[in-house]
């Protein structure tokens, strides 16, 4: 996905493929993808990390915030405020 075109980077069906192989992927998504709550919700059951890449909104989330938390604990700093 890093070196997918933006037109692929926003498409969902492409990006929840390639995040639920590779958690890491959220980071190369679009910003709305990153706002996708199913996209998100992928990407940290592969690796709470990529909570990070998360938009601000879906960091607020307490079903993806906790999902993170169980796969990496230290994902509790990249929650919202």
């Amino acid at each position: 996905l890093e070196y997918a075109s933006d037109r692929l980077q926003d498409d969902h069906d492409i990006v929840m493929e390639a995040v639920k192989k590779y958690g890491w992927a959220l980071e190369y998504a679009s910003d709305r993808l990153q706002d996708d709550h199913d996209i998100v919700m992928e990407a940290v059951k592969q690796d709470g990390f990529e909570l990070q890449y998360a938009s601000d909104r879906l960091k607020d989330d307490h079903d993806i915030v906790m999902e993170a938390v169980k796969k990496y604990g230290w994902a509790l700093e990249y929650a919202s405020d």
